[in-house]
């Protein structure tokens, strides 16, 4: 075959339609109705018969199996002292495994009154996992478009229920923490509720994305809980968000050198002015957590 048949074969390959969905002529693309959001129920999911059943799930399943898979290492809690919350918790997001670690290294009465925010058309795209995450994490829906899913959040922290929130929308590629979006900020200055920071280091090396099970050999992972911020007065959302991004980017650098040296160096942006190759992110993920760190060459 020639050259010129392969590279023929190759466009039509890419053109063509592989699903089973037929094409939709751009004419009549106006004309189609938007299909409404539906919002998977999860009230069930947070009456006192499934509280009670998912605490002994977490307790005696989950924290067990996470733990015998990962090594974790908790600071920080000592933050929640004096509080009842609602809080948000808002973290960083490179592993499926960030969920679990969080509601885990939570004390008890915490746990139970802690729900999460999950993507909409990840998590409840199919009755199964929709009922098995909210059951097991007390997850529920947002939009990560926005929406009306949205509401919901608002609605359990006028109900007292603390929630972990991701504001980077999705788990993180390479290892890196992303740019932070606003909905985290939105909710805490809407309802007034505190934010406790958390970061989370270690998880893309024990479960990365595309990995349905953490990596053999329970490596470490390091779980820093922060002190709480509220917004400050005439604080907008865009800056609370920024100060909330410095904040979760420091305890990252914290747990990797020490407190001083991540109040002394100025954390790194979220996204790098430079490009930087794909690789040396990755690398730098998995980067063993608890050992000392040699300065990298690049930095």
């Amino acid at each position: 075959m020639s050259a010129r048949s392969q590279v023929g074969l190759r466009e039509v390959a890419r053109g063509w339609r592989w699903g089973a969905r037929p094409p939709l002529p751009a004419s009549v693309a106006a004309d189609i109705p938007v299909p409404s959001a539906r919002e998977f129920p999860t009230a069930w999911a947070r009456s006192p018969a499934a509280v009670r059943a998912r605490a002994l799930v977490q307790a005696a399943g989950l924290k067990p199996l996470v733990w015998s898979q990962v090594a974790p290492q908790v600071s920080g809690l000592d933050a929640l002292d004096g509080m009842s919350g609602p809080v948000l918790f808002v973290a960083n997001h490179s592993s499926h495994l960030d969920t679990a670690l969080i509601l885990c290294s939570l004390p008890p009465a915490w746990r139970s009154r802690t729900a999460v925010t999950a993507a909409a058309d990840y998590f409840f795209d199919s009755w199964l996992r929709a009922v098995s995450t909210a059951f097991v994490f007390a997850t529920v829906p947002i939009d990560r478009k926005g929406g009306a899913s949205a509401a919901t959040p608002g609605a359990l922290l006028s109900e007292h229920w603390n929630l972990v929130v991701f504001p980077e929308g999705t788990r993180s590629s390479d290892g890196q923490m992303g740019r932070f979006r606003l909905g985290a900020a939105q909710l805490a200055t809407a309802f007034d509720v505190p934010i406790v920071p958390v970061g989370i280091r270690g998880g893309f090396a024990a479960m990365p994305r595309g990995r349905s099970w953490p990596a053999p050999g329970r490596r470490t992972v390091a779980v820093r809980f922060g002190h709480p911020m509220r917004a400050r007065g005439g604080e907008d959302v865009r800056a609370l968000t920024a100060r909330l991004t410095r904040e979760v980017t420091r305890l990252l650098r914290e747990d990797e050198t020490t407190w001083w040296e991540s109040l002394r160096r100025s954390p790194a942006p979220a996204a790098p002015a430079a490009p930087v190759a794909r690789w040396r992110r990755v690398w730098e993920a998995y980067e063993p957590v608890g050992s000392s760190r040699a300065r990298s060459p690049w930095d």
